[in-house]
């Protein structure tokens, strides 16, 4: 391999490794005022108040379906997925496409820096 091609190739892994969602570091006093604006009608981020959706406080490592005293559909408690950074990008973008059968009715967040804010803010949540 070439200097000009192994640089490249370098180059090439370097940028799509720091910005894939795994290494996308949000801001989350940023992602707070996505939360807030975004999620708090259905969503608390207190422990144990649940609202029309289940409370998302300690939502990061947490498996789907398993937030105490919430009514899930079958489709969440099914779903078998621990909602880590990666997971929540997916599930953020198109919620009814990762949990087929959710009854979140939220269509998603379209925007990549305003999904990795509210992950960021999300993780604070302990």
């Amino acid at each position: 391999m070439s200097g000009l091609t192994l640089r490249s190739a370098l180059t090439f892994t370097l940028l799509a490794a720091l910005t894939s969602p795994a290494f996308a570091a949000g801001d989350p006093v940023a992602g707070q005022a996505v939360f807030k604006s975004t999620c708090t009608m259905c969503h608390s981020n207190q422990p144990g108040q649940n609202k029309i959706g289940p409370s998302l406080f300690g939502v990061v490592g947490r498996k789907t379906g398993s937030e105490p005293d919430y009514t899930y559909s079958v489709a969440n408690k099914g779903a078998n997925l621990t909602w880590d950074e990666a997971t929540l990008e997916k599930y953020l973008e198109a919620p009814r496409v990762v949990v087929p059968g959710t009854k979140m009715t939220y269509g998603g967040q379209k925007d990549a820096e305003k999904r990795a804010n509210l992950i960021a803010y999300l993780a604070t949540l302990k």
